[in-house]
C-alpha cells in the first residue's frame, strides 16, 4: 500500500502544476486591461498605470508572472489585490463559508444519496425504485441554477420556510436550501451508482453462497452487498468534494453567499489574476488532499489495493 500511496502522491504533482499554469494562462488571455479597469471612466494616468503594473508584475510576460507567482505561492504569499488588501485574508474570509456550505452539502448528498440507492438497488423493479428512479433523473437534467431560483421562489420567498438569502454572516438554517441545492445533482448521481451497484452485486456467487450458509438477510446486506457495493461510492463522494467547491459559484451567486465562488466571480470581473488563480491553487490543493485521503479509504475498504 506504500508504494501505491506514493505513486499516487507523485502523480498529483503535475496535476497542481498543470492546473494552475492552464488557468493562469486562461486569465492572461482574458481581453481588456484590469489597470484600465480600476480607473472607471476616468482618464488613464500613464504613469500611475506604468507603477500599478510593475507593482504587480504585469508588465513581465507571461511566463515570467507564472514563475512568480509560483515562487510566491511556496511561502503562501499570493501578493494583494489591486484594492490594496492581502490576498491570503480576502480567501481567509470567503473559505470558511463555503467549506460549511459544501460540508453540509456532502452530508446532505451522502445520507439520502446513499440510503434512496440502498432502498432502490434492494427493491429493484418495485414501485418505490420507479418513483426513486424517476427524482434521480429530474435532479440530474435540471440544471443547479434553476433549481436554485424554483426552491429560493416557492420556500424563502412565497411559503417563508427558509431564508431566501444567506447574507453576510450566515448560519445553519441560512446555508440549508443552498447546501441542499448544492448537493441535489451529486445526491442523484450517488442514488444511481449506489442502486447499480447494489443490483449487480446481489446476484453474484458470494451472496448465494452466504445465503445458502444460513446468514439471515440482513447480515448478507450489510457484511456482502453493502460492503463491495459501497468502495465506488466512497470514491465518488470524496472526488466530489472538490466538484462541490468549485460549484458552489453558481449557489452563492443565487443566494447572495460571501463565500469563494462569489469572490473568484468577482475576481474574474476586474481581472485580478493573481486572486483567481490564487483561489483555484488552493481548490485545487483540496481537491488532491480529499482524492488522497479518498485513496486511503479504498486501500482500507479493497484488499487488493492494501496488500498492493
Amino acid at each position: 500500500m506504500g508504494k501505491y500511496l506514493l505513486r499516487r502522491i507523485l502523480q498529483m504533482i503535475p496535476v497542481v502544476l498543470g492546473t494552475t499554469l492552464l488557468i493562469y494562462a486562461l486569465v492572461f488571455a482574458l481581453p481588456g486591461d484590469p489597470v484600465a479597469a480600476m480607473f472607471g471612466d476616468k482618464p488613464v494616468n500613464q504613469a500611475v498605470a506604468a507603477q500599478i503594473r510593475s507593482e504587480y508584475n504585469l508588465d513581465k510576460p507571461f511566463i515570467v508572472q507564472y514563475f512568480l507567482f509560483l515562487k510566491n505561492a511556496l511561502t503562501l504569499n499570493f501578493g494583494n489585490t489591486f484594492a490594496g488588501q492581502p490576498v491570503i485574508s480576502v480567501i481567509g474570509r470567503a473559505f470558511p463559508v463555503t467549506i460549511r456550505l459544501a460540508l453540509m452539502a456532502f452530508v446532505f448528498e451522502a445520507i439520502f444519496g446513499v440510503l434512496f440507492g440502498i432502498i432502490s438497488g434492494l427493491n429493484k423493479g418495485k414501485w418505490s425504485d420507479q418513483i426513486i428512479l424517476i427524482l434521480s433523473l429530474l435532479l440530474i437534467s435540471i440544471p443547479t441554477f434553476v433549481t436554485g431560483f424554483v426552491m429560493q421562489f416557492f420556500f424563502g420567498v412565497k411559503w417563508h420556510i427558509l431564508p431566501a438569502t444567506a447574507g453576510v454572516d450566515p448560519g445553519f438554517i441560512d446555508l440549508l436550501m443552498p447546501a441542499i441545492v448544492l448537493g441535489s445533482v451529486s445526491m442523484a448521481s450517488i442514488i444511481r451508482l449506489t442502486r447499480t451497484e447494489i443490483s449487480t452485486n446481489i446476484s453474484e456467487d458470494y451472496v448465494r453462497t452466504a445465503r445458502a450458509k444460513g446468514m439471515s438477510n440482513f447480515q448478507v446486506t450489510v457484511r456482502h452487498i453493502l460492503r463491495n457495493s459501497l468502495i465506488p461510492v466512497v470514491t465518488y463522494l470524496g472526488a466530489d468534494i472538490g466538484a462541490l467547491m468549485g460549484g458552489a459559484m453558481i449557489t452563492e451567486r443565487i443566494f447572495n453567499i460571501q463565500g469563494v465562488g462569489n469572490t473568484l466571480y468577482q475576481a474574474i470581473l476586474r481581472g485580478e489574476g493573481t486572486l483567481v488563480v490564487s483561489i483555484v491553487t488552493i481548490m485545487v490543493m483540496i481537491f488532491v488532499v480529499c482524492s488522497l485521503v479518498v485513496d486511503l479509504l479504498y486501500a482500507v475498504l479493497d484488499p487488493r489495493i492494501r496488500y498492493a
